[in-house]
């Protein structure tokens, strides 16, 4: 009697492939894979296509990162388009705000955007808001409290505005009365053109300093 366990056995088995078997497409490494050398234009068409996809200055060494090249090849390369915009009179200017570049119209052109975007309205913050952002941007971090107190009016809404169109931000708690702190953002220097908070003007000696704020609030309680 013939076994055929063995021949069933050897049936079933799918023989293994001679060689490692190739993909059917690229890898998802080769598809993200990019060489600024290999495009029209090279490294400053490569920031350009960057640029125009950004909502925030972003910086050079990021910039740098994306694009696997050294960092003073982008520098020469932003400023090389920045200049190049200037000298061509473009509608648009790449500027240097808030530690990163972005792409900008041309102040040049600010009544004509004006004009397309908001048919002839700007949206102007108000006084009030304007004297409250001050006092923020030079006392910083600073409470509600003390801000009503240089104001000598309450301050809830226009907290709430400042907050809602990202100009101020929480940045932590007094330690002592556990109120809560609000500063600046990027958002505020990169709408004023600033590189940091030591570019601003030099208002802070006309504003009262902590402790003055405190004996005000203070003597409002009382």
């Amino acid at each position: 009697m013939t076994d055929t366990t063995d021949a069933a056995q050897t049936d079933d088995v799918t023989p293994e492939p001679n060689g490692p078997v190739e993909p059917d497409g690229p890898t998802e490494a080769e598809q993200l894979a990019f060489d600024v050398g290999d495009v029209p234009g090279g490294l400053p068409s490569a920031i350009e296509a960057i640029l125009m996809v950004v909502d925030e200055p972003v910086t050079e060494v990021a910039l740098a990162s994306a694009l696997e090249v050294p960092v003073p090849d982008v520098e020469e390369a932003l400023e090389g388009l920045e200049e190049g915009y200037a000298a061509q009179q473009r509608g648009f200017a790449l500027r240097q705000v808030a530690g990163g570049w972005r792409m900008y119209s041309r102040a040049d052109y600010a009544p004509v955007v004006s004009r397309f975007i908001l048919d002839g309205q700007q949206a102007k913050l108000t006084q009030a808001s304007l004297e409250t952002l001050a006092v923020i941007a030079y006392r910083q971090p600073v409470s509600r409290g003390r801000v009503a107190s240089v104001r000598g009016v309450n301050v809830d809404g226009v907290i709430r505005t400042l907050l809602t169109r990202g100009l101020i931000e929480e940045v932590g708690t007094d330690d002592e009365s556990t109120a809560t702190l609000y500063g600046t953002t990027s958002v505020f220097l990169e709408r004023l053109g600033l590189q940091s908070l030591d570019d601003l003007p030099a208002l802070a000696p006309y504003l009262p300093e902590v402790d003055v704020l405190d004996e005000i609030a203070e003597s409002g309680r009382a």
